[in-house]
């Protein structure tokens, strides 16, 4: 019971990664606030984890410093982890047309991050090593072609993390092709779907519970000494 009576924050609490770290964080004596802006998805998480009273939900976009300060309003008592998994992945392509996405992917994926990180710092539990883990992406390990902004939002996540190692046990993971919805415009078409799937050593797209078992793993006390790092789950896309 590793994290029993440590509070953890997960944004994007909704989302297939976000169930799966949830379920092994709970299966472990977590107590856990969920964070997500669609109200029906996050009941619905809620509903298949078991874990009671420890488990809260929240529901808010994250739209500003404001907003993030105000979905950690409930907690009383000290924060042990923030799992930032929070961010939209839209098509896009470099012309004006796109700059009002580029605006909104920068919003929803990294400057969340850093008002999210600002707003639990100072609720952090002083007693303990506390911890940060970001999720960032392959795409900003190999670019996107047709997800600019995206690739370019999860490359400043990584500085994100860098900058702020200094203080708490801060890192990032890189996801490659993942099985869960945010992914699926680009599975849906066969081509691309195929030359994804011959990119990956191992030969199959990955499954939500192998990349909440690496955010375990750098929760807990065996991740001690690393900080500042990005972890690749890609199943052998990248290799550096």
């Amino acid at each position: 019971m590793e994290f029993e009576n440590r509070l953890i924050v997960i944004t994007g609490g909704a989302g297939g990664i976000a169930r799966e770290i949830a379920k092994l964080l709970l299966a472990q004596g977590a107590e856990l606030l969920l964070i997500d802006p669609s109200a029906s998805l996050l009941a619905a998480s809620a509903a298949e984890l078991v874990g009671g009273a420890r488990v809260r939900t929240v529901v808010s976009a994250l739209e500003s410093p404001e907003a993030c300060t105000a979905a950690l309003a409930g907690v009383d008592r000290p924060i042990y982890a923030l799992v930032h998994l929070a961010g939209i992945f839209r098509p896009d392509a470099l012309d004006g047309a796109h700059r009002p996405l580029w605006d909104a992917t920068m919003a929803a994926n990294l400057t969340n991050a850093f008002d999210m990180a600002a707003a639990v710092r100072p609720m952090l539990d002083a007693e303990v090593t506390c911890r940060m883990v970001f999720a960032s992406s392959l795409a900003f390990r190999r670019g996107s072609f047709d997800h600019i902004a995206y690739s370019a939002a999860k490359g400043g996540i990584v500085g994100l993390v860098r900058a702020l190692a200094p203080k708490v046990l801060v890192n990032a993971l890189a996801p490659g092709i993942i099985q869960t919805g945010m992914p699926a415009h680009m599975l849906e078409v066969p081509e691309r779907r195929e030359r994804l799937l011959a990119e990956i050593t191992l030969g199959r797209f990955g499954h939500p519970r192998e990349v909440a078992t690496v955010i375990r793993f750098l929760l807990s006390d065996d991740s001690s000494f690393i900080t500042g790092q990005l972890i690749n789950v890609d199943g052998g896309v990248v290799y550096s």
